[in-house]
């Protein structure tokens, strides 16, 4: 089935693995050139080359560290990607992490954090992107958020809080970038099998499998399918929203948790 992504040019943050790097192997596989930023600029560029390696096509890969929380590291990641690529049709912002801890246990210091990554990780590639992809013909962004934006968990507590301000802020760039004709919409994930939760694993100290254990985390929080989900099974509603076959779709949220969604 074509997407209709080929020979676009996709950013996409935190791509050197999980869920990013994932999205960047499908985007390729479409043939779409794929922009990645992370932290740590020589693990991301093996990485993306070797996507664009086994992917067997003709994309070209632009690998370049930056924060996501800083304006002007994004603004120049943009700037380096238009110059190298020569556009930007669409955005996957990814970048983020989860604080496992409660109320109780969570610094100011740690709170202020938690909201600065998650809000301005998305606000400050949309706003350096935002004039390229007003000039493409199918400017799409996609923000990877999670459940616990509208579920939120105790020992989640500032995560949680945190992602429904982002949640609440992607509804309204829905409205304001539809002036421009760029679409954008939020994927909420669930528990993705990612490196995150594999250190958790070996941090427990069981004597469990793997999947034992992971089986056992996604009885404990109520995932109907009683396993984690894959960067892959991610990765692909990401790619299907950027796509033009999607083009009526903005505002939206997908849920891809296994059934561990509980609201209505």
């Amino acid at each position: 089935m074509d997407l209709g992504l080929r020979d676009r040019v996709v950013v996409v943050t935190g791509a050197s693995s999980g869920v990013g790097l994932a999205t960047a192997h499908m985007l390729l596989a479409e043939g779409a050139h794929v922009a990645g930023c992370a932290r740590d600029t020589e693990r991301l560029e093996k990485v993306l080359t070797e996507a664009r390696q086994v992917s067997g096509s003709r994309s070209r890969v632009h690998a370049v560290g930056g924060d996501v929380t800083d304006a002007a590291s994004m603004q120049s990641f943009v700037a380096s990607t238009v110059a190298e690529l020569g556009a930007v049709d669409a955005v996957v912002c990814n970048a983020g992490r989860s604080l496992m801890a409660s109320i109780d246990d969570t610094t100011d210091e740690q709170i202020r954090d938690e909201f600065e990554l998650k809000l301005f990780s998305v606000l400050n590639i949309v706003r350096a992107a935002k004039p390229h992809l007003a000039r493409s013909d199918v400017g799409a962004v996609v923000a990877v958020n999670a459940i616990l934006a509208r579920q939120p968990e105790p020992r989640l507590a500032i995560t949680s809080a945190a992602r429904a301000a982002l949640l609440n802020l992607t509804t309204t760039l829905s409205h304001t970038l539809a002036a421009d004709d760029i679409r954008i919409n939020s994927v909420l994930l669930g528990l993705i099998d990612t490196g995150q939760w594999t250190r958790r694993f070996h941090e427990a100290g069981t004597d469990q499998s793997y999947a034992a254990w992971s089986g056992d985390l996604a009885a404990e929080r109520g995932v109907d399918l009683g396993r984690l989900g894959t960067a892959d099974e991610v990765a692909w509603p990401i790619v299907s929203l950027l796509s033009p076959l999607s083009g009526y779709t903005t505002g939206a949220c997908l849920d891809v948790g296994g059934g561990v969604a509980r609201y209505v």
